[in-house]
């Protein structure tokens, strides 16, 4: 006991964080020393903990082991299931302090938060564009590489992005999800629905430079 009383006085006290074996505490503190010894020989990403790096690998492996015993959905982590649940639950445990808009996850909160700051921190290498999310910045970047990876089922037509092939599916599925709270009249897209709302309102948005 008293060797490891020693051991544990020669480390440095960075964050004055208590941890239950000295083994935790070392990967702890490479969040302050920035070391990170653990290489993915995959695709040489590094880690701070071999825990870790194994959860990485499942990214290439296709691993998934933690499955939701609601709809049968696989993760490569523990805690992505935790997140995911919620959406059964209905748990929304992270409040936007802006707007009081709710969210399951921090991540998804974070990403919020950026139409209020204005941060868009992923930038398009091509033309300099920024996106509040990565997402985005890779939906947009097929732009320039004409990458559409998103085929429809019903009549082969391909998109960039996965939101854009749902919101043209149905056009086969006749789906109308958008209902205008005035009338009852229903969209396929939630555009549609927001022009149509202008006969309610009376809004006039464009403005000709010509005669006003």
């Amino acid at each position: 006991m008293k060797e490891f009383t020693l051991e544990r006085s020669r480390l440095p006290a960075l964050c004055g964080k208590g941890f239950r074996h000295s083994s935790t505490l070392k990967s702890h503190q490479r969040i302050h020393t920035g070391e990170r010894p653990f290489t993915c020989s995959q695709c040489e990403k590094r880690f701070t903990a071999l825990s870790s790096l194994k959860s990485h690998q499942r990214v290439h492996t296709g691993e998934k082991p933690f499955t939701c015993y609601q709809c049968g959905k696989g993760f490569t982590q523990v805690s992505n299931l935790k997140t995911h649940q919620r959406v059964h639950t209905g748990e929304k445990l992270f409040t936007c302090s802006q707007c009081g808009k709710e969210f399951t996850a921090l991540f998804s909160l974070k990403s919020h938060q950026r139409i209020h700051t204005g941060e868009k921190p992923f930038t398009c290498s091509q033309c300099g564009k920024g996106f509040t999310q990565s997402p985005h910045l890779q939906a947009h970047q097929r732009v320039h590489t004409g990458e559409r990876p998103f085929p429809c089922s019903q009549c082969g037509k391909e998109f960039r992005d996965l939101s854009t092939l749902r919101t043209h599916q149905r056009i086969h599925t006749g789906e109308r999800p958008f209902t205008c709270s005035q009338c009852g009249k229903r969209f396929a897209q939630l555009s549609s629905l927001k022009i149509h709302q202008r006969v309610h309102t009376e809004e006039r948005p464009f403005i000709c430079s010509q005669c006003g």
